[in-house]
């Protein structure tokens, strides 16, 4: 059995209340040493899901008053036993509080341990876990509206219905190979190729959100580029290092002007300016509207081109006399802005061109599943390649129970997904981001 675990589960500081949960075989048992309730009762003897009104103790001392909530196994957030001491807020009071929980017998909670234990009792899916992660982070309406959809399980019911439906395909064909005169399938094997076509397809379009996912709720690591003095840190200042733009935020990063040069130093600032392109989801290729293109904007142009990422230029100081000709710089760039600076003309156009690059249409922030993170994208990634080998096998007639060898590890990877099969350590990890007493 785990330890018996208790953190604080409100910020330290001073406040109205604050708010120490206690997880474990023995948290009622430990809170009762702790929580004596005003009616005179014992706190094992609380009702599950009730609160009550008590003084808190430690060694037979009176620390604080307040309201002992608590919650039986399997219905509570962990799926253990759970007791919740609302106190009043402060750094000492609560410090004293969760002092004399841990003196009967609790330990300290490690960051995220009270939503692995959530996941690890089936509270939670992996994916809702995680969002609940992304939720403590949202930094917009919108980041927080999407990661609450998944929260709420939008994500993991999404995951596990693919799951569901590709493993009853999988048996469908390993029943036909098995025993083929009992007739237990009526799948052929174009039925099982038009079924992985489907599955595939639906995984595709859930991993395609990942692009909108990750732009509201983590945002675009986005790389400004340009030759010296075309106003690269202008723009920087225009926009700010992290800038909401709608639904989507931008992780702005400046770098040195691109150019030809003989010091040692500002060579090694051009080469880590050419290292964060490479990095990049979205460059913002600043160019002179006042100068002629030349021979350093024609370097950007060239270190741009073979850059898969989405690409923005933007014709600067648009204020000036304008001797550029933008036709120069051809089809290399998704957009091309015309802006200043100097003025602020043209941010309003630069901002709708971004959100637009990233939108998904019409989405119901409050509902909709979508993918935010990397590592259910690469899972599902990975199952889509391996159901389109599937396909492939068993359009050129490849026996179906050999195809399905590649539907089980597509299986495998959807299992990544949503926790049904991940490792350990990944578990450990996903759950280190979290804050103590989560």
């Amino acid at each position: 059995m785990r330890e018996t675990v208790a953190a604080v589960s409100t910020p330290y500081g001073k406040g109205g209340v604050a708010l120490i949960r206690v997880s474990g075989g023995d948290a009622v048992a430990i809170c009762d040493r702790v929580f004596l309730p005003a009616n005179g009762a014992v706190l094992s003897s609380v009702p599950a899901r009730t609160a009550v009104y008590g003084t808190i103790t430690c060694h037979g001392q009176s620390v604080d008053t307040g309201i002992a909530t608590v919650f039986r196994a399997p219905a509570s957030f962990t799926g253990e036993d759970v007791v919740e001491i609302s106190c009043h807020g402060g750094i000492l009071v609560t410090e004293a509080v969760l002092g004399a929980v841990l003196a009967a017998g609790a330990v300290p909670a490690p960051a995220g341990e009270f939503t692995k234990r959530a996941f690890l009792n089936g509270r939670l899916s992996l994916s809702a876990a995680e969002a609940v992660a992304d939720l403590l982070d949202a930094h917009s309406e919108e980041a927080l509206r999407l990661t609450g959809a998944n929260a709420r399980g939008a994500l993991a019911s999404r995951l596990s219905d693919i799951y569901s439906r590709l493993q009853s395909v999988v048996a469908a064909c390993y029943v036909d190979s098995d025993f083929p005169d009992e007739d237990l399938s009526d799948m052929t094997g174009d039925d099982m190729a038009e079924a992985y076509t489907a599955l595939r397809d639906e995984i595709r379009a859930l991993s395609s959100t990942y692009r909108l996912g990750k732009a509201v709720c983590e945002g675009i690591d986005t790389v400004i580029v340009g030759k010296p003095n075309a106003g690269k840190s202008s723009l920087m200042n225009m926009m700010c290092e992290k800038v909401v733009i709608g639904r989507v935020t931008l992780r702005l990063c400046d770098t040195a002007g691109i150019r030809n040069t003989r010091s040692r130093v500002e060579k090694i600032g051009v080469e880590r300016a050419e290292e964060r392109m490479q990095e990049a989801e979205l460059v913002l290729a600043v160019f002179d509207a006042s100068q002629p293109l030349d021979r350093y904007d024609a370097r950007v142009i060239e270190r741009l081109r073979p850059l898969k990422c989405a690409k923005i230029a933007l014709i600067n100081k648009t204020d000036l006399q304008r001797h550029m000709d933008p036709y120069q710089l051809g089809e290399l760039f998704d957009r091309v802005i015309y802006i200043s600076c100097a003025t602020g003309d043209g941010k309003a156009e630069l901002y709708s061109a971004i959100e637009e690059m990233y939108s998904a249409g019409e989405v119901n922030y409050d509902t909709a599943a979508t993918v935010t993170g990397a590592r259910v994208y690469a899972a599902l990634k990975g199952a889509e390649e391996s159901l389109t080998r599937a396909i492939e096998a068993l359009n050129s007639g490849t026996a179906p129970d050999i195809a399905a060898m590649e539907a089980e590890i597509a299986l495998s990877r959807l299992g990544e997904a949503d926790g049904r099969r991940v490792a350990e350590g990944v578990v450990d990890e996903i759950f280190h981001r979290f804050c103590v007493g989560k």
